[in-house]
Order: C-alpha cells, then sequence, then structure tokens
C-alpha cells in the first residue's frame, strides 16, 4: 500500500495575510538575524500558538542549523515517528527563499510542527500497519507526503496465501498428471486394438482352390479338406477340373 498526497503553498499563501502575524520583533544575536513572535495554526483546528521564529540568515546552512535545532527531523535523515520509519525533506532552494521572508518562513515552521502529531494521527488511523512515512516540501513550498504500510504486518496472510497457491498448484499439477495418464492410457487401448484388427485383416486372406483328378467324389473330399485348411492343402492350382466317366 502507497499513497501520496501533494498540499499547494499558493492556496495557503492567498490566506495566510488574514491571520496575525508579527506582534514583537527584536534584534538576535546573529548579525542581521531578526526574531518575529507570530501566531501559527496548530494540529487542532481553530486552535492556534504563539511561536517565535528567526529570519534574516545570511545564509541557507545557518538557517538550517537553526530550524534543526528546533525540528531535529528535518533534513537528517532517517528518523523515527511512531515506531515508524520517516523522513522529512525541505529543499533547499526553498528554504533560501524563508531565510528572509517571515511569511515563508512563519508557512514553513508550522508545518514542520504539525508533523509530529500528524504522523501519529497517520499511524492511529490509517488501515493496516505503516511502514514508511515521508514529508517533502519542494522549491515552491509544496509539501508531498508519502506514506507505505501493510495490512499483515506479521506475514500470517502471506504465508496462509503462499499456502492456498501451493495447494491449488500441487491440485493443478495432480489433475494435468491424472489427465496425461488417461490420454496416455486411451493412445494405449488404441495402438492394442490398431494391433489387433490388423491381425485379423491379415488372418482373413482369400483362397482360391482347384482341385484336379477323375473322380468327383474324391476331389469332392480334397477340396472340403482344403477348405477347412487352405494353408496345408496340397492341390494343384490349375484351373478346372477333370471328372472322368
Amino acid at each position: 500500500m502507497a499513497i501520496e498526497i501533494t498540499n499547494n503553498y499558493g492556496a495557503y499563501e492567498n490566506t495566510y495575510a488574514t491571520q496575525k502575524k508579527t506582534v514583537e520583533k527584536t534584534e538576535g544575536k546573529e548579525s542581521g538575524v531578526t526574531t518575529s513572535t507570530v501566531e501559527l495554526k496548530t494540529s487542532t483546528p481553530g486552535k492556534t500558538r504563539t511561536e517565535q521564529i528567526k529570519t534574516g540568515y545570511s545564509n541557507v546552512n545557518d538557517y538550517s542549523k537553526y530550524l534543526q535545532d528546533k525540528y531535529s527531523y528535518m533534513n537528517t535523515g532517517t528518523t523515527s515517528m511512531q515506531g515508524v520509519p520517516t523522513t522529512v525533506s525541505v529543499s533547499s532552494a526553498f528554504l533560501k527563499k524563508c531565510m528572509n521572508d517571515p511569511e515563508k518562513a512563519a508557512y514553513l515552521e508550522e508545518n514542520l510542527a504539525a508533523i509530529p502529531d500528524c504522523a501519529a494521527s497517520s499511524v492511529a488511523n490509517c488501515y493496516g500497519t505503516l511502514t514508511n512515512l515521508s514529508y517533502m516540501v519542494d522549491a515552491n513550498g509544496n509539501i508531498s507526503i508519502a506514506i507505505s504500510g501493510t495490512s499483515d504486518p506479521d506475514g500470517r496472510i502471506a504465508r496462509e496465501n503462499a499456502e492456498r497457491k501451493a495447494k491449488e498448484q500441487k491440485a493443478k499439477e495432480e489433475k494435468l498428471e491424472k489427465k496425461r495418464a488417461e490420454e496416455k492410457e486411451q493412445e494405449e487401448r488404441l495402438a492394442e486394438m490398431r494391433a489387433k484388427r490388423k491381425a485379423e485383416s491379415e488372418a482373413l486372406q482369400s483362397h482360391e482352390i482347384t482341385v484336379v483328378g477323375n473322380d468327383v467324389r474324391d476331389l469332392t473330399e480334397k477340396l472340403v479338406e482344403a477348405m477347412a485348411n487352405p494353408n496345408s492343402a496340397t492341390v494343384s492350382a490349375t484351373a478346372g477340373f477333370d471328372v472322368k466317366v
């Protein structure tokens, strides 16, 4: 099971201007870095929280380090949330856009902060068992979430399916073997019948017997004897016979 969902940053950007944003600004220790106190949405609908965010960084590495101090799971490879391997990746191009833009920075931190609760909700409510979670923010701030999971975490269904398929395959092979045996038996019967018919055909030969002599009674006896056993008849094969009075 694998599902991917993408959220467009533009839709958020259009509504963000209506939120209560900067409440207070103070100069940070870093040169040019500004700390802003903002109201950010939470995972609970309609509920916000006050958060301090920093912008004004001169390079992406410093800004990334600041974010990773707050959100240790960002751009640090695979981590674990709710026991599920999870990756959170933010494009360097989008980090560059956020590091000097409080509005984009607030959007990014709002979503980074929400990820652990969202991961917990995914684990609790998704069908089956999650095996992987991935959150990706592209160069334009669009967020893609990909999840992978299984409905058979202990492998029981897989084993049962494998056993069922093995039984079906065995039954199929046995049926095929039985069919082959029946076909072989039928071929043997046909071969036997052909051999028998051939033998009978060879036995049914035509015989023409002629007996020659001068006594019709004696010739008749010889003819009857010859007809009874034509293969051993020792009679002349010439046409007609001579009857003397």
